[in-house]
């Protein structure tokens, strides 16, 4: 007769999402992670797989919680523009523990990406959704005649992924903060 869980598989892959975001993959070892999540290394493996598994599956569960809240924001009712204004803003106005940790997609892009395919995967995928929820919202906001004629929805939401994704590298720095701000500020200068 098999044993039933005595964890919850769900609260400690919250755990070990903390655990990489604030760390980094390679600087938490599974040790720090049989600690955090207070269950037996042997359960870690029987439910997680690897380090490297529970890392993904970590990341994969910060999108779809980050994707969830991108949505509700950008597909509200009525004028888009300011939504996505609000959003960028948002980034940029980062509280300390935002910009200590960053954005898990940005560290494991920054971190893993370049030499880790099915790491690289994910954070494109979490890229292009952030581009298509982008996009969604300019090409709403151009039919409602919010945009300045002449921009190409796509594009603008090309330029603010890659705008918020160094914000939340540059907001680590400890002159970041004034950085982000100037640097959102002139990119919704062309949202007009």
């Amino acid at each position: 007769m098999a044993r039933t869980k005595e964890f919850d598989p769900d609260a400690a892959l919250q755990a070990a999402l903390e655990l990489f975001w604030q760390r980094g993959y390679e600087a938490t070892s599974m040790a720090d992670l049989v600690e955090r999540l207070g269950i037996a290394r042997a359960s870690v493996y029987a439910t997680f797989g690897s380090k490297h598994e529970l890392y993904l599956r970590a990341l994969e569960r910060y999108c779809e919680q980050s994707d969830a809240v991108l949505l509700e924001e950008l597909s509200q009712p009525g004028p888009a523009l300011p939504a996505v204004r609000a959003l960028v803003r948002h980034y940029a106005a980062a509280g300390e523990r935002e910009r200590q940790l960053g954005c898990f997609v940005t560290n494991a892009a920054v971190e893993l990406a370049p030499r880790d395919p099915a790491a690289s995967r994910r954070v494109e995928a979490s890229f292009d959704r952030l581009e298509t929820l982008l996009t969604a919202a300019l090409v709403r906001a151009a039919a409602q005649g919010e945009l300045a004629a002449g921009r190409e929805p796509r594009a603008l939401a090309r330029m603010l992924v890659v705008l918020l994704q160094g914000i939340r590298v540059v907001g680590k720095t400890a002159d970041g903060g004034p950085r982000a701000r100037d640097a959102a500020e002139q990119a919704l200068a062309l949202l007009g």
